[in-house]
């Protein structure tokens, strides 16, 4: 008789950041189905029933950019929604109310504008959010997003950026152009050289696409990728894709920073001549 051994099947494992919130704030005003505006340091989500309905960062283009920048609004018609409103939510219900704009368009646009705004509010803060309760946001005619939705969305999106360069530092910094003669990325200022760094800067030059010629177009030493998402009338987080694969490969760099002042000299006590006389002048009249 033979005997079979089948080894056991591996245990899962279970992924440590899965069940780890973005901010343990939001989780909880999600699960008690608050409304109102939650303000973070790099943006703030606006809640009806613990759904986000809309987000705003000064880091991504909002809403009208998206419609105006390639004609799927005029101007024209979003600064007259926008006047008969009090916010960029309220102004597209108007216009979607109006038959202006094709609601699958107006959706598709408003929801690109939440994930990107959201993506930034997201963002690692050095200050803690603030919640202030407000029946002002509500579930209206535009799609609102699942708190999980949306930091789900949110990490996918932060994996995808490592994977294409480690660095963050050409995210937020002013853009210049990397030396194009030796198609090399730049050295990797955040930490030491990983292996995804070693063989990004050891890959050939790729081709850039029409695209990221766009960004590279607009890479002058004084905009950021923030302000050439607007300038272009793109989505930041998409932005920054072209900006992480053009660091990667050597086309461009954060311009570098000042270096900070030297310090002062340290404070030194003089002692004022007349002082000393006075003093020595004092003493002598004091001897008599």
């Amino acid at each position: 008789m033979t005997v079979v051994s089948t080894p056991p099947p591996a245990l899962p494992v279970r992924d440590k950041g899965a069940g780890r919130a973005l901010s343990p704030m939001l989780t909880r005003l999600a699960e008690e189905r608050a409304t109102g505006v939650l303000v973070r340091e790099h943006g703030v989500l606006h809640l009806a029933e613990g759904r986000v309905v809309h987000a705003e960062s000064p880091l991504a283009p909002g809403l009208d950019v998206l419609l105006t920048a390639h004609g799927t609004l005029a101007a024209t018609a979003w600064q007259q929604a926008a006047a008969r409103t009090t916010g960029p939510l309220l102004a597209a219900e108007l216009l979607l109310r109006s038959g202006v704009l094709p609601t699958g368009a107006l959706e598709l646009c408003h929801l690109d504008a939440l994930y990107d705004a959201g993506y930034f509010a997201l963002a690692p803060s050095s200050t803690p959010g603030r919640f202030r309760y407000d029946s002002t946001p509500r579930l209206g005619p535009l799609p609102s997003v699942p708190v999980v939705a949306l930091e789900r969305e949110t990490l996918r999106r932060r994996l995808l950026l490592h994977r294409l360069w480690p660095d963050p530092a050409a995210d937020t910094a002013p853009l210049i152009r990397a030396d194009p003669a030796t198609g090399r990325a730049p050295a990797n200022p955040a930490g030491p050289t990983t292996p995804g760094t070693q063989a990004a800067r050891a890959a050939p030059a790729t081709p850039v696409t029409p695209r990221q010629r766009a960004v590279l177009d607009r890479v002058d030493g004084v905009r950021t990728a923030a302000d050439i998402a607007r300038n272009l009338g793109r989505q930041a987080f998409h932005t920054l894709v072209d900006v992480r694969r053009l660091t990667a490969a050597g086309q461009i760099a954060p311009a570098p920073t000042a270096p900070a002042p030297p310090p002062p000299p340290p404070y030194q006590v003089t002692t004022d001549p007349d002082i000393a006389l006075l003093k020595r002048l004092r003493d002598a009249l004091e001897a008599l």
